[in-house]
């Protein structure tokens, strides 16, 4: 453990996004909870604590006072808390990272991202509205698109095949490592070596 003083340390938040519930937990939705899961655990640290209708562990990573974040509310509600707590623990936005579940990537893809749009997806569309920016950067983990006509909403809510779940430690993992890297190097040189598909 590092022997600065606190107050030394850069303050990041990483914010996974999911649904809360037991019938949920291996959703597609709720990949963004398990990463966070997946790197909390790399990390030795647990989610201990709730603030502002989030589960929250806090640590130290490098040089990063590091903050993990699950949002309690449903999906669509997500802005309230990840407002609340960037606001109460004055994190700049350049050092806020959301990561969330993308049906236009295929499974088993990265893609990290500074800025952009929601795309649609509820929980990301809730934190821009919260925060009254876009300019937020975003690690999306693609979870596949419906076949046919399947409801999006729906799909996503669903658990993963016993296929995909075979590889989804390997996926879990790499993205965990991917925020580390973020938090370690920056958003570009992450963006250089994880903007691609895992099963490479």
């Amino acid at each position: 453990m590092s022997s600065e003083p606190q107050n030394s340390l850069i303050s990041y938040m990483v914010v996974g996004l999911g649904n809360p519930g037991r019938q949920y937990k291996v959703s597609r939705h709720n990949m963004g909870f398990m990463v966070l899961d997946a790197l909390a655990n790399q990390l030795n640290l647990s989610f201990s604590r709730v603030e502002s209708k989030a589960l929250v562990c806090k640590g130290e990573y490098k040089t990063k006072r590091l903050f993990l974040v699950k949002p309690q509310t449903y999906m669509n509600l997500s802005g309230q808390a990840v407002a609340s707590l960037v606001h109460y623990y004055a994190i700049p936005l350049t050092n806020l990272l959301i990561a969330y579940d993308d049906i236009d990537l295929p499974f088993g893809t990265l893609r990290i991202r500074p800025s952009g749009s929601s795309a649609g997806h509820k929980g990301m569309q809730s934190i821009i509205d919260g925060l009254g920016t876009n300019e937020i950067a975003r690690l999306r983990l693609g979870v596949n698109r419906p076949e046919g006509r399947k409801m999006a909403a729906n799909y996503v809510l669903r658990s993963f095949s016993s296929a995909e779940l075979e590889f989804l430690p390997a996926i879990l993992s790499k993205a965990a490592q991917a925020i580390l890297t973020i938090l370690e190097k920056g958003l570009e040189p992450a963006m250089n070596q994880f903007n691609n598909t895992i099963e490479d």
